[in-house]
């Protein structure tokens, strides 16, 4: 990789980061703290983004570009735990299953739903 390959890299990470934190924030003062909706929305969307990466015919480096560095770094696995954790640390032990439930269901779909939409472009 070239070194405009690397600053491409940290661009897009830093950009897909704020972007993830801005959306967080912002659906989780509309929601509340009752339900993770927030990380859920921003990792259904990752998913989703993901998966039309895959199903879009793309170079090695606009994969590495787009996938890994704007999509890693604004979806987040992490976060996601730690939210099911603290639920279960708070005895919403019915509201972490769900949090995993939903995000795994709806997350395999919306990749998939995603690359379905890449292939067909």
């Amino acid at each position: 990789m070239s070194p405009l390959d690397w600053l491409g890299i940290a661009v897009l990470g830093g950009t897909g980061a704020l972007g993830r934190f801005v959306i967080d924030a912002r659906i989780s003062a509309r929601s509340g703290r009752d339900f993770p909706y927030g990380t859920l929305v921003v990792n259904l969307t990752g998913a989703f983004v993901l998966g039309l990466l895959g199903g879009l015919t793309l170079s090695t480096t606009t994969s590495t570009l787009l996938g890994t560095a704007a999509i890693g770094s604004y979806t987040t696995f992490s976060t996601w735990m730690l939210e099911t954790h603290r639920l279960r640390e708070d005895s919403e032990f019915r509201t972490a299953t769900l949090n995993i439930v939903v995000s795994l269901v709806l997350g395999v779909a919306a990749a998939e739903l995603g690359r379905l939409v890449g292939v067909a472009l």
